[in-house]
């Protein structure tokens, strides 16, 4: 066979180098776009990060503009989660430290009876947290007291209640449950063997004007809150903390039961007390700590608060004003199951001296713990109009009623405790009637706001400071 001219080698030559060089190009192009799809998709994951995390801080630190009279104020003064976070976590190692401050929350925290718990009530300050802080400094147990006197309603009363609480050898520190190192220098100095939280943004209609108010104090606060019994407390103290009956939600099932279905929250502060209530259970599961909850039933007394209808019924009926009274989207009356403040005070310390201890140390779990829910209420659902006929009949005044349908807003029409747990577990009997408990109201409100207005019936109630 004839060996290939010279000029046909060069042929193919340069037809192999211009297929290499085309297959070259092919691969270049193709490494080329998948570079490309790879930064596009790069780019699009950063830039919509970026976009959350504005966003989250836009929402956080901003909440929406409102035509309410007192919403610049309101929104200011309700720190935002972040902003607490940061705010106090910079002031609270200068402002809360020193031998004097620290002598100052050992002798508060220290009981004075064989046995006595040593207990940090947050929401000290609140209406719930002063009784239950009385309560427990008067039968020798230690109470340290936290509390932000956020403006959601008169601070000048959450200071007299502290006033009040200082007068019996409670100190009630200024601070927020946000603030992490203020918590972690307070576990340093004390070593609480419980921890009463009853700190949270209540109220069911509030909730539509300042919606991050309630995340921050009702989820994030919780959190930060476990986050420091379960991993810098030493030893862990068991948690009793306050729930609410609001997590019912559209149940129909009466009267509510713990075992009633409560997936169908009607309000946002309801759907944050059920978060809370499941942030409960993984913090027992993953670190060992020792939480029971309480679901209040719609609590009322003397020191109360002022944004609950008997408060703001008895103001407007003494001051002539007119007053809403709700019935439902079908007609029906409006009922609540009240419950007066002793009662639930007997409930929550009932819980602390049943309360199991944590398990856990240093952030590990050794064991099983404890984990409760419990209803605290009067077991007998009272209507709204019932209760403005007994204000009338104390204050000596009629009132002028604007009945109206119930807004669409989260509330619900009716509420009934089913308490047979809490009287099996810590013998939680309710004894205090409707018209009892408002007779020692008034006398208490007309006694601390000066007012000239005769009581029918007499009766005392409450702490006379």
């Amino acid at each position: 066979m004839p060996a290939p001219s010279s000029s046909s080698s060069s042929l193919l030559d340069t037809g192999k180098g211009s297929k290499i060089e085309r297959y070259n190009s092919y691969i270049r192009r193709v490494n080329s776009a998948k570079i490309m799809a790879a930064s596009s998709k790069l780019l699009f994951r950063a830039t919509l990060l970026t976009a959350v995390v504005l966003i989250l801080l836009f929402t956080l630190n901003y909440p929406p503009l409102t035509t309410h009279s007192n919403a610049q104020s309101s929104s200011s003064s309700h720190r935002s989660l972040l902003s607490s976070s940061f705010l106090s976590s910079s002031s609270s190692s200068s402002k809360y430290s020193g031998a004097a401050w620290e002598k100052q929350v050992r002798n508060s925290a220290a009981p004075r009876r064989h046995n006595g718990m040593s207990v940090l009530v947050t929401g000290a300050a609140g209406f719930v947290g002063t009784h239950c802080s009385l309560a427990l400094k008067k039968r020798g147990d230690g109470v340290v007291g936290l509390d932000n006197f956020n403006s959601y309603y008169d601070p000048s009363l959450k200071r007299d209640r502290q006033s009040m609480l200082g007068r019996h050898g409670v100190l009630v520190v200024d601070g927020d449950i946000n603030d992490g190192p203020l918590l972690s220098k307070l576990f340093d100095v004390a070593a609480f063997t419980h921890i009463l939280h009853l700190a949270a943004q209540a109220g069911v209609r509030y909730a539509m004007k300042n919606p991050q108010s309630y995340v921050a104090s009702n989820i994030a606060g919780l959190v930060n809150l476990f986050e420091i019994a379960a991993k810098t407390a030493d030893p862990q103290p068991a948690i009793v903390w306050a729930s609410s009956s609001s997590v019912y939600g559209l149940n129909t099932n009466n009267p509510f039961s713990e075992l009633h279905r409560t997936d169908q929250p009607a309000s946002l502060y309801a759907a944050t007390k059920k978060a809370g209530e499941e942030i409960a259970h993984t913090y027992n599961h993953i670190y060992g700590l020792s939480i029971t909850g309480l679901r209040f039933f719609t609590v009322y007394g003397p020191w109360g608060r002022p944004d609950m209808a008997y408060f703001s019924f008895t103001k407007d009926i003494l001051a002539g004003k007119p007053i809403t009274v709700f019935k439902s989207q079908d007609g029906k009356e409006v009922a609540r199951d009240f419950t007066y403040i002793d009662d639930v005070v007997k409930g929550c310390v009932g819980a602390l001296d049943t309360a199991e201890r944590s398990t856990g140390s240093g952030g590990k779990k050794r064991g099983p713990a404890q984990l409760r829910v419990y209803n605290l209420g009067n077991t007998s659902p009272v209507p709204v109009t019932r209760l403005v006929s007994i204000l009338e009949g104390l204050l000596g005044t009629k009132a002028k009623k604007n009945v109206v349908k119930m807004p669409r807003n989260g509330d619900v029409p009716f509420t009934h405790a089913n308490v047979s747990l809490a009287a099996h577990d810590f013998a939680y009997q309710p004894t205090t009637d409707l018209e009892t408990g408002l007779r020692k109201f008034v006398k208490w409100y007309v006694g601390y706001y000066g007012i000239k207005s005769p009581v029918k019936n007499g009766g005392g109630g409450g702490h006379k400071e």
